[in-house]
């Protein structure tokens, strides 16, 4: 008799126990992941790969320092464009074939991280451009 008192006195307690223990678990969903969605993520990383090796490049840095652009800055800048955006220059670089027309890309390149720097610019984010209305109030 005592035994059975013994476990109706403990049943409570251990039944608390273990709500606490298993009770608050998250539940972990897990989800198939597509095919086209792993190309895609591995896409943008080869794009955004080879638009900084783009930018790395000696002739390119020489280009843009030429234009009173500072290369580190422009590679920093490139780094925070979304997927889609680095997507648009891929594409551009890749439209211009091995040798042909490389002056074309080079410009491209150029002016684009010239706009950007400008829009900053304009936005009073950076002070880059002495011509810009906030670099001249500050």
């Amino acid at each position: 008799m005592t035994f059975q008192r013994i476990c109706r006195a403990l049943a409570l307690p251990m039944a608390l126990v273990m709500f606490v223990e298993v009770g608050p678990l998250p539940v972990a969903h897990a989800t198939m992941v597509s095919t086209e969605q792993v190309i895609r993520e591995d896409a943008a990383t080869e794009d955004r790969a080879r638009v900084m090796s783009f930018l790395a490049r000696e002739d390119v840095r020489r280009e843009m320092e030429a234009l009173g652009i500072d290369p580190e800055e422009a590679a920093a800048r490139t780094k925070a464009l979304s997927d889609e955006e680095i997507a648009r220059i891929a594409t551009k670089l890749d439209e211009t074939a091995a040798g042909q027309d490389a002056v074309a890309v080079i410009v491209g390149a150029i002016l684009f991280v010239f706009v950007v720097l400008l829009i900053t610019d304009l936005l009073c984010l950076t002070k880059v451009y002495p011509f810009t209305l906030c670099a001249a109030k500050k």
